[in-house]
C-alpha cells in the first residue's frame, strides 16, 4: 500500500486555536491529512500556514451552524477520499459573565444549543456518506455536562444534550465508534472568557489533552464517554 492510499484524513472543527489546533498539529505530525474550520478567517489562515509544512491541509472558514458551510466541509471530505475521523470541537460558551438559568436570555440559549449540540449532529449527517470503514466520531464535551456547576446551565446543558446524542448515535450505528471526550480544564481563550478577570495560568495547556484524543482516534476503545487526561494516563500504565 502506498503512502497516499494509507494516509488518514480528519475533519476538525474549531481548529484555529486551543484544543482543535493542538490536535491538528499532532495529527499532522503523525501523517494525517486535515480539513479544518473556524469562524475567524484570519486566525484559520494562520493555523493553516503553520500546519501546511507538516501535512496536506484544507481550511474552510465558516460557522458550523451554517448549512452551506457544512456542505462545503462535506464536499472537501469527499474530495479527500473520505474521513477517518470527525472531531466536533467547535463550540460557544454563551454570555460572559455566565448568567443563572432564571436570567438566561432564551434566544442566546437557543444559539448555544444550535452551536454545541444541533450543529455537531447536523455535520455528522452531512458527512455520513464520506465516513470510511472504522471512522471515529469524537464530540468534545465538558464536565459541566454532568456536574451542576452554578452559572454553567447554558453551556453545560448543551454539552449534556451532545453527550446523549452521541450515546444514541452509537447505539443506532454499531459500525461507528462515537466518543464523547472531556478534555478537562484548559488554558484557552474560551476558558478565560468563562472566568473574566481571573488568572487561569494554573490550568494545563490543551496539548496535555491531545494524547487521550489520539488514543480514541487510533486505538480500539468502544464507543462511550472518556476523560482525555485520565485516558492518556491509564494507557501509559
Amino acid at each position: 500500500m502506498n503512502h497516499a492510499s494509507a494516509r488518514r484524513t480528519a475533519l476538525i472543527t474549531g481548529a484555529s486555536r486551543g484544543l482543535g489546533l493542538a490536535l491538528a498539529r499532532r495529527l499532522a505530525e503523525d501523517g494525517w491529512a486535515l480539513i479544518i474550520d473556524a469562524r475567524g478567517e484570519e486566525d484559520l489562515e494562520t493555523a493553516r500556514a503553520g500546519l501546511a509544512p507538516l501535512a496536506r491541509v484544507t481550511a474552510i472558514a465558516g460557522s458550523v451552524t451554517d448549512p452551506g458551510h457544512r456542505r462545503a466541509l462535506a464536499d472537501a471530505a469527499r474530495g479527500a477520499g473520505g474521513l477517518d475521523a470527525l472531531v466536533n470541537n467547535a463550540s460557544v460558551l454563551g454570555p460572559s459573565p455566565r448568567p443563572d438559568l432564571l436570567d438566561y436570555p432564551i434566544g442566546v440559549l437557543e444559539e448555544v444549543y444550535r452551536t454545541n449540540a444541533i450543529s455537531p449532529l447536523a455535520l455528522i449527517q452531512a458527512v455520513r456518506e464520506t465516513l470510511n470503514p472504522g471512522a471515529r466520531v469524537v464530540n468534545v464535551t465538558s464536565d459541566a455536562a454532568v456536574e451542576p456547576y452554578e452559572g454553567w446551565g447554558g453551556y453545560g446543558s448543551s454539552k449534556a444534550a451532545l453527550e446523549q446524542l452521541s450515546n444514541i448515535l452509537a447505539a443506532e450505528n454499531p459500525g461507528l465508534r462515537v466518543y464523547s471526550v472531556d478534555p478537562g480544564d484548559m488554558r484557552t481563550r474560551m476558558h478565560q472568557e468563562a472566568f473574566p478577570g481571573e488568572d487561569i495560568g494554573d490550568r494545563l495547556p490543551p496539548e496535555e489533552s491531545v494524547p487521550g484524543l489520539v488514543e480514541l482516534l487510533t486505538g480500539d476503545l468502544p464507543s462511550g464517554r472518556y476523560a482525555a487526561r485520565e485516558l492518556a494516563v491509564s494507557r501509559k500504565g
